[in-house]
């Protein structure tokens, strides 16, 4: 059975879907405006969510566009008066609403079958889901090698912080594979079919950096010939990875900042801001504390993106790793070298 939130200003209908779904042995919650149905989504996770469209001071599109920003499986389903039915239809011709549904004497029946039909929806979506990131993580821990007690711990906190949606720092001396890591986090997660994107801010100079990172439009600048998507609009619904973020500029900070507090990007040169639904990883080398200490790291920022921090450990400190390690790379590069070696000598290890 569901678990369903109701969202109607017509006391009447909560109470009359309330009772209905109950006897078929939902779980049910009903608020009355649609910023309590925002505050109900905010703290837990429904299957479904039924909100009319029409209401004061938040509509039903806008607590539909907040379901599928903090619970993007959840399916909605939009109650409609007759007048109502053009931003309807729009809703679900656009992706968003499960499906539509009009106050008339049948509602609470076609109530009924509307979420049958979504359960049975998200079901196969769910399995579908759980065939591939089952095989793709398969896949992306493999290429993290290690039969270490620190190696194997790491695999085990990928796993569990895949699937959450909070942001994660990964820290670890160069050449350690916190790329890695990330993909890794990325491919065990409920995002593993959507984009992974990946920056290195310590490459660019800061204002190519927020070009490349929010987009821009044409005319911003010289050779601005045509709008740009940036790197967080292209990863839109997946991930995005911010490689050396202690190399970012104190301003790109501040909107970077921004960018994770209201979770959308105004391009260079714009004025619209685009809504994102982006998993943010981030990674240094650096000693963030000290940077914070020292003020060329904002505190801000750093609570925002040391959710949950992973530590990578270095080679130095996992020495049984070194002949899987060397094997792994032999298979790997050997062949493409023409060459035929077939193993390392261990002394020399």
């Amino acid at each position: 059975m569901a678990n369903v939130l109701i969202c109607d200003d017509e006391r009447s209908i909560c109470e009359m879907l309330d009772i209905a779904l109950r006897r078929e042995g939902h779980k049910v919650e009903t608020v009355n405006s649609g910023d309590l149905a925002k505050r109900k989504l905010d703290g837990a996770l429904y299957d479904v969510v039924i909100t009319d469209i029409k209401m004061p001071r938040t509509n039903g599109i806008e607590v539909l566009r907040h379901a599928h920003q903090v619970s993007p499986d959840s399916a909605v389903i939009l109650i409609t008066a007759v007048d109502d039915y053009e931003a309807a239809v729009e809703a679900v011709k656009a992706g968003g609403a499960t499906d539509y549904i009009s106050k008339s004497p049948g509602l609470v029946d076609e109530i009924k079958l509307a979420i049958k039909r979504a359960l049975e929806k998200i079901a196969l979506h769910r399995q579908n889901f759980a065939f591939k990131r089952d095989a793709a993580s398969r896949n992306s821990l493999d290429n993290i090698v290690g039969v270490s007690a620190a190696m194997e711990a790491l695999k085990q906190t990928i796993r569990t912080v895949a699937s959450t949606q909070s942001t994660v720092l990964i820290y670890g001396e160069s050449g350690t594979g916190k790329e890695l890591v990330a993909r890794a986090v990325h491919a065990c997660s409920p995002r593993a079919g959507e984009p992974f994107v990946s920056i290195n801010c310590g490459a660019f100079p800061e204002t190519l950096l927020e070009s490349e990172l929010f987009g821009y439009m044409k005319g911003a600048f010289t050779g601005a010939n045509q709008n740009k998507r940036g790197l967080f609009e292209v990863a839109d619904q997946g991930t995005i990875f911010l490689d050396e973020i202690a190399e970012m500029a104190l301003t790109m900070q501040v909107k970077l900042l921004r960018v994770l507090q209201e979770r959308c990007v105004r391009p260079v040169g714009g004025t619209d801001e685009i809504a994102i639904d982006v998993r943010v990883i981030a990674a240094t080398n650096r000693d963030l504390d000290k940077q914070v200490a020292e003020h060329t790291f904002r505190e801000d920022l750093y609570y925002r993106l040391n959710v949950i921090p992973i530590t990578v450990p270095p080679l130095r400190n996992r020495r049984e790793d070194i002949p899987l390690l060397v094997n792994h790379f032999l298979k790997k590069y050997v062949p493409a070298a023409g060459k035929s070696i077939v193993r390392v000598n261990e002394a020399s290890m």
